[in-house]
């Protein structure tokens, strides 16, 4: 109400002849509205699914999945506000993963259930197998996230323990409705599931023996694997090139407040947006004005330094206030050595005059906030690739397969990290009017995410070549012929599934929110790298250079595992199991 109120004034004043804009921490702290975003990624996903399903009703079934889950974990997220102080980013944050992972986990299952449901009458057994096998691939593709934003909490700031936790629980609650409500849905659907057919477009459930683009897309690579995989490389290469000029700061105005900035930048200079407070104790000095005069001088002669106000003194002169201006803006990396500057002098100042002083303000701040998570960075992504590594290796029961889906998590990382510099940082290509540094939370939550979205179509993808290997002799050709069959069956879902996450991710570019810009351009782009160039190029094409190579394990290593059956083998050991005495009476019966 009070903004509103601000705003009016700001309208009259305009009408009047002036040039009125205002910026500052209560407008930074004023909740997006990030509906519109929303609605335009439901519109895209929905699209997107009605071309992978060819039906209304199969389209519809993930959005209401995840319309039913992120509406959970938001309400749950704006009741935890009475008790936890929450950022609006991160509401708005975890609204975004929540929808992607929901719709991504719901796809998964509803075209496995597709595909049971063609090989059996019994409608409720094809939706049990559909939870035990795709639904155990959700349950670790969530785990894997979940795991990924909790150990955000190394990072030991607050903001990023917050945005990691709301995360989580927003994938927490997409696993639990994708395990509860979907399956609930497809028993009361039953085969209406798949009804209101589009005409003209392919099911995606044609037997194995017909041609399919995934098919033919996998025997080209397979033909060419060298020539694919050194062109890939190459071109994320490229892209990942402007990371190394990569700084982070934290201007978190929105485009709103642009204007405002940039008036006051013209007249008073950057820094007056981003002021520095230099709080001084000099209750171990007896001449502290003197000491307070001479440090702000000090002060004043350090590069980077536009004006530095008088000192302020409490009543007993203990204590004093130096509000510094400086001559770059807040976000900059010239403002954060100022800071570092600044700091440098207290030592001098202590050991001759017994003073001690530090550095306050939002700008400082968020300067100390960017050189600790830029500290963190490789610690951060060493531990989540660590952590990779260890589970597709308890999950593939191989070591090549968990190098292979790192090391190319690792090189799409950097590709993102490239483009995201050269987007908003270098002003590349003119998508973005003002660059400024990328907000220094942006690289490490995107590896969090990307992490688990990479590990999840990773596991979709080669959980079916590894099925077809597991059923075939351990030779190369069987190997090699295992790659482009399992490729077929999970090439389809998995782009879909990408798409999806794309359009989910790119909508939030819409919002006039930085945070919210920065980090669905990065997740969108990352998506686009990760799914389409990683996990569609360089997966099949190395899976086809090593053959049955592959699949090597170390049988000590093999002995220490446990079997975390995410192929659902032991489903179909039931199901045999289920057929004996029925054969058994049918044979004595003959």
């Amino acid at each position: 109400g009070e903004i509103a109120a601000f705003e009016e004034v700001l309208d009259r004043s305009s009408a009047n002849g002036l040039r009125a804009e205002a910026t500052g921490s209560v407008f930074s702290a004023e909740r997006v509205d990030s509906a519109a975003a929303e609605s335009v990624g439901f519109g895209i996903a929905m699209i997107v699914m009605i071309i992978a399903f060819a039906s209304l009703v199969a389209a519809s079934l993930p959005i209401v999945t995840a319309l039913f889950g992120v509406g959970i974990s938001v309400s749950l997220l704006t009741g935890a506000t009475a008790l936890f102080e929450m950022d609006s980013s991160s509401i708005l944050l975890a609204s975004m993963i929540g929808i992607a992972v929901s719709i991504d986990y719901s796809l998964f299952i509803v075209s496995r259930y597709r595909h049971e449901m063609n090989a059996t009458d019994d409608l409720g057994h094809a939706a049990g197998r559909a939870v035990g096998t795709a639904g155990s691939s959700v349950v670790f593709a969530g785990m894997t996230v979940v795991i990924a934003l909790v150990g955000l909490r190394v990072v030991d700031n607050p903001l990023m323990s917050m945005l990691g936790y709301t995360a989580a629980l927003s994938v927490v609650v997409a696993v639990v409705t994708a395990l509860t409500l979907l399956p609930a849905l497809l028993g009361l659907l039953g085969r209406r599931a798949f009804a209101l057919r589009v005409p003209g477009l392919r099911r995606g459930d044609e037997p194995d023996s017909a041609d399919s683009h995934g098919a033919r897309w996998v025997r080209r690579i397979a033909a060419r694997p060298v020539l694919a995989l050194v062109a890939t490389t190459a071109a994320l290469g490229v892209f990942a090139l402007p990371a190394a000029d990569l700084e982070l700061g934290m201007d978190v105005a929105t485009a709103d407040q642009k204007p405002a900035i940039e008036l006051l930048g013209r007249g008073f200079g950057d820094g007056v947006v981003g002021r520095l407070v230099v709080a001084v104790d000099g209750s171990g000095t007896s001449r502290p004005e003197s000491v307070y005069r001479d440090l702000a001088a000090a002060i004043g002669n350090l590069p980077g330094v536009a004006t530095v106000a008088p000192p302020q003194l409490n009543a007993d002169r203990t204590g004093a206030l130096i509000v510094v201006v400086p001559d770059s803006g807040p976000g900059t990396t010239r403002t954060r050595d100022l800071v570092s500057d600044i700091r440098g002098l207290e030592r001098s100042f202590l050991d001759r005059d017994g003073i001690g002083f530090g550095v306050a303000g939002q700008t400082a701040m968020m300067s100390d906030l960017a050189v600790a998570l830029y500290g963190a960075l490789i610690p951060y992504l060493a531990l989540v690739v660590g952590l990779a590594f260890l589970v597709l290796m308890l999950v593939f029961r191989s070591l090549p397969v968990p190098l292979i889906a790192t090391l190319g998590f690792l090189l799409s990382i950097a590709a993102t990290f490239g483009a995201t510099v050269a987007v908003f940082q270098k002003g590349w290509f003119g998508l973005v009017a003002d660059p400024e540094p990328v907000i220094s939370f942006v690289p490490i939550y995107l590896i969090a995410i990307l992490f688990g979205l990479a590990m999840d179509y990773q596991v979709f993808l080669v959980t079916r070549m590894r099925e077809e290997y597991a059923h075939g002799p351990e030779t190369d050709a069987a190997a090699r012929e295992a790659v482009v069959v399992g490729f077929r069956h999970g090439a389809r879902v998995v782009t879909s599934a990408a798409f999806v996450m794309v359009s989910v991710f790119a909508a939030f570019v819409l919002l006039p929110d930085t945070i919210a810009r920065t980090m669905g351009f990065a997740l969108a782009i990352g998506m686009v790298f990760d799914a389409f160039l990683i996990r569609m190029i360089i997966v099949p094409a190395l899976m086809t250079l090593l053959g049955r190579h592959a699949w090597y394990l170390p049988n000590w290593i093999d002995r220490i595992l446990p079997d975390v059956d995410i192929e659902g083998r032991q489903l179909e050991k039931c199901d045999r199991s289920a057929e004996l005495p029925q054969d058994a009476v049918a044979v004595r019966a003959g």
